[in-house]
């Protein structure tokens, strides 16, 4: 059991570890186990966050050249349907490379825009580093010169999945293999929007009166990456933009500049100020009803509207030479709704992105806000 606490709303909750922790600490047990022929109870897995599990291994197997190793998924404290399942990998030498694959309970993709491409397994880049960094690391350790096969197999998974949102997202037969830092941290709504509040708080009391805001890493790196805006000046809201908008208002700053991608921010233009897909969605009839606004036909909406993400949407209006036009009637509908939402008692701007078409819209007073954003940055760097 990882041993590794966060304290949310005055309580003490457990850090647990992800799919993708699992499936790397059974491929670099199992590749282990195959090199040296001796038998492992637990295997140890430094995460991408510099957090260092050991795991117990469960259903271990060696037979007919290959070793079978199970993880058991601790979700710690945090609410997860995916808590407790058995996640193994089987590995074999090959000649040369590691070639990484997925069997039973791991979904394929079967649509345009996830991570992976249409007929490849439900992988995330983050785990496969990671199962690449682990047993390449056993390799250096007893001096293998050859490759590994590795299969990634969840029993449970494809039941999991009917669960989850996969099969929406045109994930099929099973769940998706995830995590970025290896960990998965316990966050109540509560906690988060408290997390919000106390970082606002600290920049206002700080006498800053402009705020920027992104939902998540995606849009605080292409502040700093394609903006060259400094992060130190960059809230994190998650889905909860209309609290932030509540609670900048009540602090007084003088504007709020959102910038995030349009998977979520697309959702402010049908007024959704809770973007996480619970409460809703409304992504695909939002962008349908900017196309007709803009003069796009009914055909290419009922396209759109069967479309499962927004970069299929973009792909669509980019092949119809409606995007520019499209993006402007959504940008005037965020605006309307954020000053609905604010009473115009804040200035705020948009910034909106798509990770494969980069730029996509902005609100009018939007290039305003970033400037002082960038003279703000120019002015600390010269002190």
């Amino acid at each position: 059991m990882l041993e590794e606490y966060r304290y949310k709303d005055k309580k003490k909750l457990r850090c647990g570890y992800t799919t993708g922790s699992c499936a790397a600490a059974a491929a670099k047990a199992a590749a282990q186990m195959l090199l040296d022929g001796n038998r492992i109870e637990a295997v140890e897995l430094t995460t991408p966050g510099g957090v260092l599990l050991r795991l117990p291994l469960y259903g271990v197997r060696q037979q007919n050249g290959a070793v079978t190793c199970g993880v058991k998924k601790d979700a710690g404290d945090d609410a997860d349907v995916t808590d407790g399942i058995m996640i193994y990998a089987t590995v074999r030498k090959t000649d040369q490379g590691i070639c990484l694959d997925a069997g039973e309970g791991i979904g394929r993709v079967t649509r345009e825009g996830l991570q992976q491409k249409p007929g490849q397994p439900a992988i995330n880049q983050g785990p496969q580093n990671m199962i690449r960094q682990a047993v390449e690391e056993i390799s250096d350790r007893y001096g293998y010169e050859g490759g590994f096969e590795i299969l990634l197999s969840v029993p449970e998974g494809k039941q999991i999945a009917e669960k989850t949102f996969n099969s929406r997202l045109g994930i099929k037969d099973g769940i998706s293999i995830l995590g970025s830092t290896g960990i998965v941290e316990p966050m109540s709504e509560a906690a988060l929007v408290e997390t919000i509040r106390l970082e606002l708080q600290v920049k206002a009391a700080a006498g800053i009166r402009d705020v920027m805001v992104a939902p998540g890493n995606y849009g605080k790196d292409f502040a700093s990456e394609q903006l060259g805006i400094d992060l130190d000046i960059c809230v994190k809201c998650s889905n909860f933009i209309g609290d932030t908008l509540d609670m900048a208002c009540q602090m007084d700053f003088r504007s709020l500049l959102l910038i995030g991608h349009i998977g979520k921010l697309v959702k402010i233009g049908a007024g959704v100020m809770n973007t996480h897909s619970r409460f809703a969605d409304a992504r695909m009839e939002t962008l349908t009803a900017c196309l007709l606004q803009a003069g796009g036909d009914a055909q290419m909406g009922r396209q759109i509207l069967g479309c499962v993400t927004t970069d299929e949407a973009l792909e669509i209006l980019k092949t119809a030479g409606m995007t520019e036009a499209v993006m402007n009637v959504l940008m005037n509908k965020i605006e309307a709704h954020l000053n609905h939402r604010t009473g115009r008692e804040l200035e705020t701007g948009v910034i909106l992105f798509s990770n494969k078409y980069g730029l996509l819209g902005q609100t009018q007073n939007a290039d305003i806000l970033l400037k002082r954003f960038r003279d703000r940055s120019t002015d600390q760097e010269g002190r």
